[in-house]
């Protein structure tokens, strides 16, 4: 009985002096959060359906936290230009992680001279928790402001259900 005490003792004794390596090997990795294929599209057809209701056709892109496009959408009429401008305002507001509005007073300055970035309203970051998921970028609309509202209401279509998959 003795025997198996110090079995035991010496087991526990092992497994308790492996748990730091594994810390250590689990640091050097990252979890990240993503949006599902679904979720983009959502979100894109949420920013479709709230500027159609003002009567507007639009281009719509949702990245990932990278920048890398999920879905992206043009309206039966939107002009083919707003594919492209979609595209780079929802990558501009994922790179910064901040709603592209913000930025408007960068435009004019070597970094909002950048190639692929456009800083006028209309891109917005997709957040839960605390984390960046993405980012909607809406062209088409007569103002930028009109884009973010659209993109916004993309967002607020899976907002609840983002935060609760957190």
């Amino acid at each position: 009985m003795k025997m198996n005490k110090n079995r035991s003792l010496g087991v526990l004794c092992l497994v308790a002096l492996s748990f730091p390596a594994a810390a250590d090997e689990a640091s050097r990795t990252v979890n990240i959060q993503r949006l599902t294929l679904e979720t983009a599209r959502e979100i894109a057809q949420g920013a479709i359906d709230a500027c159609r209701k003002e009567g507007i056709q639009i281009g719509v892109t949702v990245v990932d936290r990278d920048g890398v496009i999920q879905a992206m959408s043009r309206d039966t009429i939107a002009a083919p230009i707003t594919v492209e401008i979609s595209r780079q305002k929802a990558f501009t507001a994922a790179n910064f992680n901040a709603a592209t509005s913000q930025l408007v007073s960068r435009a004019n300055t070597p970094i909002g001279r950048v190639r692929g970035l456009v800083m006028s309203a209309g891109g917005l970051p997709i957040q839960a928790g605390g984390m960046l998921l993405g980012a909607v970028g809406v062209s088409g609309a007569p103002s930028g402001e009109t884009d973010e509202a659209c993109a916004q209401a993309g967002i607020d279509r899976v907002q609840d259900d983002l935060e609760m998959a957190m």
